[in-house]
């Protein structure tokens, strides 16, 4: 057989877990042709001596609805092996919604995920209403990786509901149009339905988004409408429970009942807090009792802190502070300068040493600082000394510390402030759970302030090379298989004649994370973090190379994943 890409001399890693083999790799027109010894084919080649040959990465959790429309490369989850995502989550989308009330939903993505509104502005060209028409934009896109969607909750209320979405609960005939455009999206090929009940999304404007106005009836409604089409998944993000068993048993229990009577699996983000650190351990038990009735439970965790990073050319605890605001707003040349100022710098410290007394930080947003818990973050892998032992070290205060080394630096050092998942042994316990999917990079979203795209990477440097807790053949099933399983994509997340060509050619002995680095490539100059990774040699999907050490190679083979009833 002629191939259109052969990959020789490596070695498999098929996702199921089963242990490594080595073969070769052929692909013909976007699949898997075979796997064994093929000794010609013609095509495009790819040496995978000493790598690993696996299924590409599935990142189950991403908000590149917004990103999908000016960057055709996938960025920053494709720098990271990941080749298929599911976009839409926590009830943000950009459909259904008409052009002229584009800012409705530009408000509800604007804080809660930290997205630009200038970026969306410049960066969206508006060709749809409905949500199939939405997935049809997407289709015609050119794309780089794969991507999947739900209808989000939040679109939909201010769709149907206009400005009373953000306040009102909906009325009958209300609910029956919103059910009914639920069910049009799923057999239009949407993912699922997602939505946010958490205190941690508020709009630009400081209120809840749209979907925390809705009332309990009205997302059951939602989720009976996917078990009358017996398609979709409901995707939530959940209320802060904490240690609250009063608030959080019935919480829990009643997406557990859901679950049970619609026949739709539910997924949820879970993390650990030093605050509360074992507070998640009751709800993991649910999911175990759901299937035990017959529902479908799965929780995405992570694979390490989520941290925020922060930067003097991005952001730091302090930029709402008095004076702090009105240096910050200057030209990063001239805040170097009053921040080198002997007076002016006397100032910030004495203010950013009062106690804090403005509004509490909210999802990713920096927080004031418990210096023992913000990180110098010298190196990607760590450990990372914390700023109080560096102050403590140069004998100044640590906000001084931090002021001092930013512009050693010329601005270009980060200071990372962990909010949860703070205990590596939790982190893992959780990833270890047999209900558990690790995923939940947030890609996409939180620009300037966090940067998981890199969580698949981190997996392999830290959870398998340097901590011996995952073989690799585990760690790349948690990546492939299983959360390709998850989600429905059935015909990847494996290596298997006949199924999708998508695949990471990557050394088991160097794959990692890089240092991020700001950059400011979005529309309107908006500003990003960016990180790539080290030692992934080729990244291809649908049988298309799109990176090789990870350059892009000006290919789009990426598809719109459509939901099932779509596929049929």
């Amino acid at each position: 057989m002629n191939y259109d890409l052969v990959v020789r001399n490596g070695t498999v890693i098929d996702g199921s877990g089963m242990p490594r083999y080595r073969a070769d790799v052929g692909v013909k027109d976007g699949r898997i042709a075979h796997i064994g010894r093929i000794s010609n084919g013609g095509g495009e080649s790819i040496d995978a001596e000493g790598h690993i040959v696996s299924p590409g990465f599935v990142d189950g959790h991403t908000h590149m609805d917004a990103q999908i429309f000016w960057d055709p490369l996938g960025s920053c989850s494709c720098y990271h092996g990941v080749t298929s995502v599911v976009m839409g989550n926590c009830g943000f989308t950009l459909a259904p919604c008409r052009e002229a009330e584009a800012d409705l939903v530009f408000r509800n993505l604007e804080r809660a995920e930290d997205i630009s509104r200038d970026a969306m502005l410049a960066g969206i060209k508006w060709r749809w209403e409905s949500f199939p028409e939405y997935l049809d934009v997407l289709d015609s896109l050119p794309k780089g990786i794969n991507y999947s969607g739900y209808m989000g909750h939040s679109a939909l209320r201010t769709y149907v509901m206009g400005e009373r979405a953000f306040s009102e609960t909906a009325n009958e005939d209300e609910l029956a149009n919103m059910a009914h455009l639920v069910k049009e999206s799923v057999r239009a090929g949407a993912i699922g339905f997602s939505s946010s009940r958490s205190s941690n999304h508020e709009t630009s404007d400081y209120r809840p988004v749209a979907s925390r106005a809705a009332d309990w009836r009205e997302l059951a409604t939602m989720v009976r409408a996917m078990g009358e089409v017996d398609a979709g998944i409901l995707e939530l993000a959940g209320e802060p429970t904490g240690a609250n068993h009063q608030r959080a048993e019935p919480y829990f229990n009643g997406l557990k009942d859901l679950s049970v009577e619609t026949g739709r699996p539910i997924t949820f983000g879970m993390f650990s807090t030093r605050a509360k650190p074992q507070a998640w351990r009751p709800w993991f038990d649910v999911l175990n009792q759901a299937a035990a009735e017959g529902g479908r439970l799965f929780v995405q965790v992570h694979s390490r802190a989520l941290n925020v990073l922060l930067s003097f050319e991005t952001n730091t605890p302090f930029d709402t502070w008095e004076l702090w605001r009105e240096i910050r707003a200057l030209p990063l040349e001239e805040q170097k300068a009053a921040f080198r100022n002997p007076d002016t710098k006397a100032k910030l410290i004495a203010i950013a040493n009062q106690p804090y007394t403005g509004p509490k930080a909210i999802g990713t947003e920096a927080r004031p600082p418990d210096w023992d818990w913000i990180f110098l973050m010298n190196t990607v892998e760590g450990p990372h000394p914390s700023m109080a032992e560096v102050a403590r070290q140069r004998g100044v205060s640590p906000v001084e510390a931090m002021i001092d080394l930013a512009l050693e630096h010329d601005f270009k050092v980060f200071f990372r402030q962990p909010i949860a998942n703070e205990d590596d042994a939790q982190a893992l316990e959780m990833m270890q759970h047999p209900r558990s999917v690790v995923t939940f990079s947030d890609s996409g979203a939180h620009v300037s302030q966090i940067m998981d795209s890199s969580l698949q990477t981190h997996i392999f440097s830290h959870w398998v090379r340097q901590r011996q807790a995952f073989t690799l053949e585990e760690a790349v099933r948690l990546v492939t298989y299983d959360t390709a399983t998850h989600w429905g994509f059935h015909d990847r997340g494996l290596l298997r004649e006949g199924m999708a060509a998508d695949l990471v050619v990557f050394d088991p002995d160097t794959i990692g994370p890089r240092m991020p680095e700001v950059v400011t490539d979005l529309p309107a100059s908006a500003k990003r973090l960016k990180q790539t990774a080290n030692g992934i040699r080729a990244t291809v999907v649908n049988g298309a190379v799109l990176l090789r050490d990870n350059e892009p190679t000006g290919a789009t083979p990426g598809r719109l994943l459509r939901g099932p009833l779509a596929r049929h």
